[in-house]
Order: structure tokens, then sequence, then C-alpha cells
């Protein structure tokens, strides 16, 4: 068993709370990928899991057993840094099997387990070369393969695909998500890019200004944020909000966006009742509007306008009131600047958010 524990985790730079008491689990052999924007603490958290900065409170343990001020060595992991940080002057063969050597294995067994990593990263015919004769993917999987040759049970990875060309990044993305199923090793991935993490991950951290704000799994992560901050984050495009008004009405509770009636369904209508006479803000993603070339009840008077045709889809750039949305539909829905379209919310796709705390407002049963 390989479990990482993170209680309490906290690390402070001068005045900067960089991580500010994380709490997390990492189940044995799973992928778990720690996502925020620049400066939201998740690198310095995998340091503190390294061991390569020590945490300033809290506890980590791995496979039950306190790490917390143990030096990286002491610790049973292998990293894999943004930078590659291979050797220049020495042949791929030695980089790979540079830790090994530093841990005084022998030699027999250097030579196995560098081979078993380059065969499972395609590199067997570059272990006599050096890292100035290759290109950047070939690099990185080098650095890759360096961190499976130690067989550790802990594998964390900082930012590995960062450095790659886009078309190179989404090659490695899959080969790395098939290549640590094989290997079954509980897995660390920091990134700021949220593609990687909704498809990649088994779980997905979300953090912000060294705070954890949500841990689930990616589909649950992308459709049910825990809170505004998260909903904006993560997608491409990320959610829209619109801020609307809670009314009271002979048909129960709804909510005024502009001028606009939107009906917040049977199952939000007593978790909305307190917000009644004040505002609230609505959430949806671009894809779970349906866009109609004509009124009907219920539906958003909207001013279309850019138009971008992205192939498999249409993504719209809409006006309603003071509010610009994002509105995906179909490649063949046909629509130009300045048309007049109609939207339609589905209640059941809408997340409320409470304007002060930015929470997501859980209806009857949850979500």
């Amino acid at each position: 068993m390989a479990e990482i524990r993170i209680e309490n985790v906290s690390k402070v730079f001068g005045n900067h709370v960089a991580v500010n008491e994380a709490n997390l689990v990492v189940r044995d052999q799973e992928f778990l990928v720690l996502l925020g924007p620049s400066g939201c603490g998740k690198t310095t958290l995998l340091r503190s899991i390294a061991g390569l900065g020590m945490a300033d409170a809290g506890k980590i343990s791995i496979d039950g057993r306190d790490v917390t001020y143990l030096r990286p060595g002491e610790r049973k992991i292998s990293m894999v840094f943004q930078s590659y940080a291979i050797f220049p002057h020495m042949t791929v063969r030695d980089n790979i099997g540079f830790g090994l050597k530093m841990n005084k294995v022998p030699s027999a067994e250097i030579a196995r387990n560098v081979a078993e990593a380059a065969e499972l990263l395609h590199i067997e015919e570059l272990l006599d070369r050096r890292p100035s004769d290759m290109s950047g993917g070939q690099r990185q999987r080098v650095a890759v393969a360096r961190a499976l040759a130690m067989k550790a049970e802990v594998l964390l990875m900082d930012e590995p695909l960062s450095n790659l060309d886009a078309l190179l990044r989404l090659e490695m993305r899959a080969e790395l998500k098939r290549l640590l199923q094989d290997v079954k090793a509980t897995t660390i991935y920091v990134t700021h890019d949220q593609i990687e993490a909704l498809s990649m991950g088994d779980r997905i951290a979300v953090m912000k200004g060294g705070v954890i704000q949500q841990v689930d799994h990616p589909s649950m992560v992308y459709a049910n944020p825990t809170n505004q901050f998260v909903g904006s984050f993560i997608g491409n495009p990320p959610m829209n909000f619109l801020d609307g008004m809670v009314r009271d009405t002979a048909d129960g509770v709804r909510v005024m966006v502009g001028e606009n009636d939107v009906d917040p369904g049977a199952r939000f209508q007593r978790a909305l009742s307190p917000y009644v006479g004040g505002p609230i803000t609505l959430g949806i993603r671009a894809e779970n509007m349906k866009a109609l070339e004509g009124p009907a009840v219920g539906a958003v008077p909207t001013t279309v306008h850019v138009v971008e045709p992205l192939g498999s889809q249409n993504l719209l750039t809409v006006q309603v009131g003071d509010h610009r949305l994002k509105v995906s539909t179909h490649p063949t829905f046909a629509v130009s600047p300045d048309d007049t379209l109609w939207v339609e919310f589905p209640p059941s796709q809408i997340r409320w958010i409470d304007p002060t705390t930015e929470e997501v407002v859980q209806g009857d049963g949850g979500r």
C-alpha cells in the first residue's frame, strides 16, 4: 500500500501563506491531479510531499509512515520535474540509471531497470545518445523513464508536459495515462492545464490561494463545482455567471435575470427561499443552454456578438442585459452576428451560487 495522507499541512514564506492547512488523502495506486492557477500553492504542496521544502505545520504520511521531516531520499519516492533535470554530459542510459547508482543498486539490477523503463517509454534506441541530440519530447521521456526505473511506489510529477508544443503534449498525455495505468504507482501530478487534469486524473484537487477548494472525480468537478472559482477555472469556455434577484410569486420562487424570469425548478424552491428579495448568481455551462431560432416559453432573448466555428461545434458570444455569455451550438445551427437568439436555461443544469460566500447552493437531495 502506498497511500499518501496530508493532514493540516501549511507552508509560509515570510508573510505569504503558500499552503494553508491542506488536508488530502491520495489512495493507493491512484492518479491524483493538483490543479490550479500559478501561485495557488500546488507545487509548494508537492515539494513538501517530496521533502524538497519542509512543511511548517501538519503531517505527511506515506504508506502509514510519518515522512514530514525526512529527507527526500528517505521517502521512497520518484519525481519528474518541469525542467526535465537530466544531465547533459551523460548518455540516456546513464541518466536513467543515475538514481539507482546513487542508491548503490547492483549493476545488473540497474541495467535491468534501465532496459525496462526505456522499453516502457519507447526510447530503447536512444540509450547511447546524449540529451543535446534529442528533441524536447524525447528528453521528457528520459525524465519519466528515470523516475520509473527507481521502482518507487510513489511518483510525483511537477508540470512535466508544460515545455512541449501542443501536439506533442496531446500525444504524451495519452501515453502517460496508459503508462501509469500499467505501472500502478500512486501518482500526484501538478498542472495548471485543466484539459490535462480532466483527461488524465482519477480525481482532481483544485487549489486557490493555498487552499484546496474541491477534490472529486473529473466529471463531478466539471459538472458540480463546489464554488464559483472552481466553475470559472474548470472548463473551456469557463462556466457562465449571471446576476439575478430572487422573488416570491404565486407560482413559487423565481429568479429575475435582468428583465427575464428564470424558473429554478422544484428542487431549489426551498433552498432559494432564504434569498427572496436579495441577489443570487446563476451559473451554467455553454453546452447546457439550448439555443432556439424563435421565442418560446421560458426562453431568454439575446443578441449574438460573435460566432466562432470550431468544427464540432459553434461557440457563440451573446449578450443578455449587462452579461456576455458563451453558448455552444451544433455546427449546422445557422446564426450570424447581430441576430436575435433565444436561449433556454434548463433548471437541472443551473448552479445557483451565494453571491457573498461564492459557494454553490445545494438543492433538495444535493447535486
